[in-house]
């Protein structure tokens, strides 16, 4: 698989692509798919829709990796949180936790309460090319503890820092709480099929330094070492979005760095150097345009040239970006990096 290769920063013929949110609304196929459910949760839960919608990419766009169709907040809801999707607003959950220590404890019932979503890549995986990897994927512990303390999408995030900054040994006692459980859903989904595992970091820039590195990064490296000991050749995928101000400060025992939009590659290979294959970053509004696309991948493969990178983009894709475009990306990074 080009993708595997490349995260072991073996030789590849090209630049492996693949998108975030590279399954969505931008696609009629996703809308149609969709349309057959209730909620977006529904959809989550229904394997056999799951999977169609995690293989759309793949026949669409000839993307190198699949990633599971899932969400990160599916752990907080089987945890016992109550969770809704709303159009056009995003995920909700409708009562907050006051007390950790009364949420489920997920790890000896994650066989039936997340059934769904191994059962999900069990069957992409049965119908996936062999020469296209899997990716399953969590939430770190820092985003799901601040979407259970907010309710929902922050920009302050005043709940979740008040708690940090006054009661902290509490905020520590959800995020190993929930490691443990991050660690147990990434471990059934390898056991079922996944070629590789992503942790988003969604909310990471939330954080000063010093604190990201005590509430956010500790744990996921916690993960990593977990991961690495029970599967060592399975890759391990880190996105904390936003922290380019202190990449050259992070470190650990996983192969590759997500990196976003708001720092330049070559910046963030400067920084990291060669510690890690860098995943990452082209700006998803760039989309729109093509020649700004084609600027935007030129500038890039030009500053990795083949030199341990996955191409991806630095964020989700957007709702309504332009198919054609996508799949033009997808022609354009395999075409140049080819190059190299």
């Amino acid at each position: 698989m080009v993708f595997i290769d490349a995260c072991l920063r073996q030789k590849t013929p090209y630049t492996p692509i693949w998108l975030m949110r590279q399954a969505g609304r931008y696609l009629d196929e996703y809308r149609y798919t969709r349309s057959k459910v209730k909620s977006f949760l529904e959809l989550c839960k229904n394997v056999d829709l799951a999977t169609e919608v995690t293989l759309q990419p793949i026949e669409i766009l000839d993307v190198d990796a699949a990633i599971i169709f899932s969400d990160i907040l599916v752990i907080p809801y089987e945890m016992g949180l109550e969770l809704e999707f709303r159009e056009n607003f995003g995920p909700k959950f409708l009562q907050t936790i006051a007390d950790f220590q009364s949420l489920s404890i997920l790890q000896d019932k994650a066989y039936v309460r997340l059934e769904y979503v191994y059962d999900c890549i069990a069957k992409v995986r049965s119908q996936l090319s062999k020469d296209k990897a899997l990716i399953g994927f969590s939430g770190a512990p820092w985003t799901l503890a601040t979407y259970m303390i907010e309710g929902l999408g922050s920009k302050n995030y005043e709940k979740t820092k008040k708690i940090l900054y006054s009661n902290p040994e509490l905020l520590h006692t959800l995020l190993v709480k929930l490691s443990n459980e991050i660690k147990c859903c990434l471990c059934m989904q390898i056991k079922a099929g996944a070629n590789a595992v992503m942790l988003f970091d969604s909310w990471a820039n939330a954080l000063e330094y010093n604190k990201y590195l005590e509430f956010g990064w500790q744990y996921l490296q916690d993960i990593a070492r977990f991961l690495k000991t029970e599967f060592p050749k399975i890759p391990i995928i880190i996105f904390p979005r936003g922290v380019g101000a202190f990449l050259e400060s992070l470190d650990g025992c996983f192969e590759v760095l997500g990196i976003d939009w708001q720092i330049s590659m070559a910046v963030a290979k400067q920084k990291v150097g060669k510690k890690f294959v860098l995943q990452g970053n082209l700006e998803p509004a760039r989309l729109y345009d093509i020649h700004s696309m084609e600027n935007g991948v030129i500038d890039i493969l030009e500053t990795m040239r083949n030199d341990g990178h996955i191409f991806n983009l630095g964020h989700g894709m957007i709702k309504d970006l332009p198919r054609q475009n996508v799949i033009e990306l997808v022609n354009l990074v395999r075409k140049l990096s080819s190059k190299y």
